[in-house]
């Protein structure tokens, strides 16, 4: 059975070959890949894999609690190698802003992971830091929305953020996806801690999309169970509209009960 698992602090995915083990998800393993002996959680099974697409990396085992100990140890490390990493990057004046370094479950590699606007040549800092610490490095450049994921917060909802609880991947989110939800289109309010537009933007739009695909647009004259009104407003949530009969008469109605009424524009 081959299946899909997360590795390090950033959750990059990957298959392996369960070979004879049962595992089911957030199942924590000790797998190989290219990378060298890591440590994944098992987010799902994969019941088809293309033919081209060979698997090379394997589970090794369950994670035991010897495992365990040696996991929480390379963390422990991780933290500490971090203020070296950030010397090193500062005295080289690098721009580049440090996220996060993260030793694989062997040690034989080092991931550092940073933010940049710009190209980075960090030849002479990868050499430098491979001597000081004695293992591989591998700087690995991602974007805010990922350091956020790292890092984790909370957001305006009051909510752990997304990407940090269960996003497993980043979707495009548009001002466009505002506009169609009635949302203030100024940016800061709409930003998340990345500075981005906040991902949930994205999850209810094809709902108003589909909802508003059967409705006139506001401003329209349609035909209501109280006879022609203008359209003034559409609130997908609650699914009601608001009409105008004239002389500031509004009325409400249920999105249904203007569907089953013929629709017509002046």
């Amino acid at each position: 059975m081959i299946v899909m698992v997360i590795l390090r602090n950033i959750k990059d995915k990957i298959y392996a070959d369960s070979r004879y083990f049962s595992l089911k998800p957030n199942d924590k393993v000790v797998v190989e890949t290219e990378h060298g002996i890591e440590v994944g959680t098992v987010c799902a099974k994969v019941l088809d894999v293309l033919e081209d697409e060979s698997v090379t990396n394997k589970i090794l085992r369950k994670m035991t609690i010897d495992d365990k100990k040696r996991f929480i140890e390379n963390e422990m490390r991780s933290l500490k190698v971090r203020s070296i990493v950030l010397r090193k990057v500062q005295y080289y004046n690098l721009d580049m802003k440090l996220a996060c370094v993260q030793y694989i479950f062997d040690r034989s590699k080092l991931f550092v992971y940073y933010t940049s606007e710009t190209r980075v040549d960090f030849r002479k800092l990868i050499k430098d830091l491979g001597y000081a610490l004695k293992t591989r490095i591998q700087m690995v450049q991602i974007g805010v929305r990922d350091e956020s994921k790292i890092f984790g917060g909370i957001g305006t909802c009051g909510q752990i953020l997304c990407c940090r609880n269960f996003l497993k991947d980043f979707n495009s989110v548009t001002m466009d996806m505002a506009k169609e939800q009635n949302l203030s289109l100024n940016a800061a309010k709409l930003s998340g801690l990345c500075g981005r537009l906040m991902c949930c933007i994205a999850y209810e739009n094809e709902i108003y999309k589909d909802i508003k695909r059967s409705l006139p647009e506001i401003g329209q004259t349609i035909f209501t169970p109280d006879g022609k009104a203008k359209l003034v407003a559409i609130d997908c949530i609650k699914e009601i509209v608001v009409v105008d009969f004239g002389n500031k008469t509004l009325k409400m109605f249920t999105i249904n009960q203007v569907k089953n009424v013929k629709i017509k524009c002046d």
